[in-house]
């Protein structure tokens, strides 16, 4: 097998680099281990930001989150027994989020690469990526009969997250990688349960921060902060459902009805920047090239950018065989990257109590942040802007 860029994985970034390059005539395929039912169905991310509407519209990416996403301009924050709603919105010129699922996105951006013709190869482990360095690569992969096979490419695109094949085919990439492990943990829980207000809500609490994150109008996504290295057996349903209304409790606020558990799990609070990106015809994208806490929502749009860069320096390259955005494509990624995990770093400082110090000292430290956004334009602008992408 041939193609000019074999993509390694079927997530957000995967599908919108492979639609991108097909819609141009760049022959690619996309392999990816799990099933495509499985693929449909991983419920992950949800906000799609401002910046990563436009990249989808202007490619023809958009149809599904315009049609069934629905529009978001504020957040809410709940401290001290009060709600305070920030109109990020206003301050920005409209830019919006959508509340979109991302394995609704994921189904659209496969619907409409297969339809237009495109291949991914479902239940495809990649087992190997050699040739970096010389005039092809070879993609080693196990076809769905349990036969090895070899795909030649000219180009290599790691979509397949920080555990995937592609970073492992990298030798000294820690050289390159640094690290943040973060001293809180972080309960994840998907339920049944219609949304506790229209916005995203950010709790602050002396036991640790609780967030509403808006998906459907039947479901949620809650997050608890909760003491590092905590079992996951200890969080029952009735636990869960009692700290977070517990959390969430303000004189006048609706609290989160009890529902059926869909998933939970425990989120490991850390954040990787990989700085060279690019192995000789390889390119990390999204999560094999960078992870970030679910604080502030930009993991996906993170990806999606990657993505979008990486197809206009692949079509540059093919077309006319300019080379430099290929060169310079670390470069853009990390000084987008470094800059988000700057917002989602403070996002964390601002919500989780901390372990350092007195906590009541550093609990006004950050109700007082939150009152100068209440109180001051100029203030929650800087905070609207970051947060709108």
């Amino acid at each position: 097998m041939s193609a000019l860029v074999a993509v390694v994985g079927a997530g957000p970034s995967g599908l919108v680099l492979a639609n991108i390059l097909h819609d141009a005539g760049v022959p690619t395929v996309v392999f990816e281990r799990a099933s495509r039912a499985r693929v449909e169905h991983r419920a992950r991310a949800g906000m799609i930001e401002y910046g990563t509407v436009q990249t989808l519209r202007a490619h023809g990416l958009a149809d599904g989150l315009l049609r069934s996403g629905t529009i978001h301009r504020s957040c809410e924050f709940r401290f001290a027994g009060e709600r305070f709603i920030l109109d990020y919105g206003r301050f920005t010129g409209e830019r919006t989020h959508y509340a979109y699922p991302q394995q609704f996105l994921v189904r659209d951006l496969i619907d409409r690469f297969l339809r237009n013709g495109g291949e991914i190869l479902f239940d495809t482990p990649v087992t190997a990526i050699s040739g970096l360095d010389s005039g092809r690569a070879v993609v080693g992969f196990t076809d769905t009969t349990g036969n090895e096979r070899e795909l030649r490419a000219t180009f290599v695109a790691g979509c397949d997250g920080g555990l995937g094949v592609c970073r492992r085919m990298v030798p000294g990439l820690e050289r390159h990688t640094v690290t943040n492990d973060y001293r809180a943990g972080l309960l994840a829980v998907l339920s049944a349960t219609p949304p506790i207000t229209t916005d995203m809500v950010y709790a602050l609490h002396h036991d640790g921060c609780a967030i509403h994150a808006l998906r459907t109008p039947e479901t949620s996504r809650f997050y608890l902060q909760t003491a590092p290295g905590d079992d996951l057996t200890a969080w029952d349903d009735e636990r869960i459902w009692a700290e977070l209304r517990r959390r969430f409790a303000v004189a006048e606020g609706t609290l989160p009805s009890p529902g059926r558990v869909l998933e939970k799990t425990l989120v490991a609070m850390r954040s990787t920047v990989t700085e060279e990106l690019r192995h000789g015809r390889m390119f990390l994208v999204g999560d094999a090239a960078h992870t970030i806490t679910p604080f502030g929502g930009k993991g996906m749009n993170l990806a999606i950018a990657d993505a979008a860069d990486l197809a206009r320096a692949v079509l540059l390259a093919v077309r006319t065989g300019d080379d430099r955005r290929l060169a310079g494509y670390s470069a853009k990624v990390n000084q987008r990257v470094w800059a988000v995990q700057e917002f989602s770093h403070s996002m964390i400082d601002l919500l989780c109590a901390s372990t350092d110090g007195d906590p009541e000292f550093h609990y006004r430290l950050k109700v007082a942040r939150l009152n100068k956004w209440r109180s001051s334009s100029a203030k929650a602008a800087g905070f609207a802007g970051d947060y709108a992408g």
